[in-house]
């Protein structure tokens, strides 16, 4: 994993990046067939949004997370749950027991991970029949505000390469083959995202590729996304067409 991506940015992480719709948690506990007393590893958790979901469930849950400031932000906003467990450790190497885990979850992180060394760390602490469940949010491609969002970031943000869950939730699960052994199955649940001014700039700011504050460019990126939100919300709200999709199997 690249661990320090995300230094000092573990409280506007937690405080702008989205939840993960009901609809998909109850997929989880309601499809999958899972254990009594599950124990899910959530690898590469960053500040436990994903984890907080997971636990609210009463499962024990194994928070991974290589980036000390992520890790402590869950950590203190987590602990009052008596079954999450935070684990300093990357997605290649979990510090976790052989064969202890019975779900892996993977939100929004699986693009940082060596796969395959991901693949045989995930087959060295899955039980027999664990299974692994990648995550993502995905923009809509089709909506305006989304593409000039896009063009935004690629004018300002020299890292930027495209959002990390993708624009087309259509190619959902393309390219998992030599991840997961034989078929695995994708599914996509609709996660419409709705926007203060404050909570979409700093949704952006969240972002790996984002510029700093001591930045020259700051100020205009800032500036350019307040114009985006201005002319694409109504009534002080910007809603984002947004899909959640998830891809499950075995490893």
């Amino acid at each position: 994993m690249n661990e320090n991506k995300f230094d000092g940015m573990g409280n506007i992480y937690a405080k702008f990046r989205p939840n993960y719709p009901k609809a998909f948690i109850d997929f989880l506990f309601t499809n999958l067939n899972l254990p009594k007393n599950c124990v899910f590893a959530d690898v590469g958790a960053g500040t436990g949004i994903l984890t907080k979901q997971l636990l609210e469930k009463d499962v024990t849950v194994y928070a991974v997370e290589p980036n000390d400031d992520m890790r402590k932000v869950a950590e203190n906003n987590l602990k009052v749950f008596a079954k999450f467990i935070p684990v300093k450790g990357t997605a290649e190497s979990t510090a976790l027991s052989d064969n202890c885990i019975d779900i892996i979850t993977v939100a929004q992180a699986f693009h940082w991970f060596d796969r395959q060394k991901f693949k045989k760390e995930c087959q060295r602490i899955l039980k027999p029949g664990g299974r692994v469940v990648l995550v993502w949010n995905s923009r809509d491609s089709e909506s305006k505000s989304v593409m000039g969002n896009d063009s935004i970031n690629r004018k300002y943000c020299p890292d930027f390469k495209g959002f990390s869950g993708g624009m087309n939730s259509a190619a959902a699960g393309d390219g998992l083959s030599d991840f997961f052994s034989g078929e695995y199955t994708v599914k996509v649940f609709r996660n419409p995202l709705a926007y203060s001014k404050e909570g979409f700039v700093g949704r952006n700011l969240s972002s790996s590729y984002a510029l700093k504050e001591d930045d020259e460019n700051y100020p205009p990126y800032v500036r350019a996304l307040e114009a985006l939100f201005d002319k694409y919300s109504k009534d002080g709200i910007l809603t984002i067409p947004n899909f959640t999709r998830c891809c499950f199997g075995t490893v």
